[in-house]
């Protein structure tokens, strides 16, 4: 059960390779590029052959916006 939990829970397949979340690539200063132990200067969404998903560099989806209610609706 466990191991279904961890599947469920990173998803590696759900997502294409990338260099963003490749655990070897570092985020550059500016952000906008990553830097690669193995490759060098690499953009964000390539990747090359010695790609390994770290799932601590996704960052979390935001949750849904919820509508603000009257508390007078849920009066009987």
């Amino acid at each position: 059960m466990v191991r279904s939990a961890r599947k469920a829970l990173f998803r590696w397949k759900d997502f294409p390779p990338a260099c963003e979340y490749c655990r070897q690539g570092k985020p550059s200063p500016d952000g906008s590029s990553v830097l690669c132990a193995e490759k060098g200067v690499m953009r964000k969404q390539s990747h090359c052959r010695r790609f390994r998903y770290d799932p601590l560099k996704r960052r979390p989806q935001r949750s849904p916006f919820l509508p603000e209610y009257d508390p007078e609706q849920f009066v009987l």
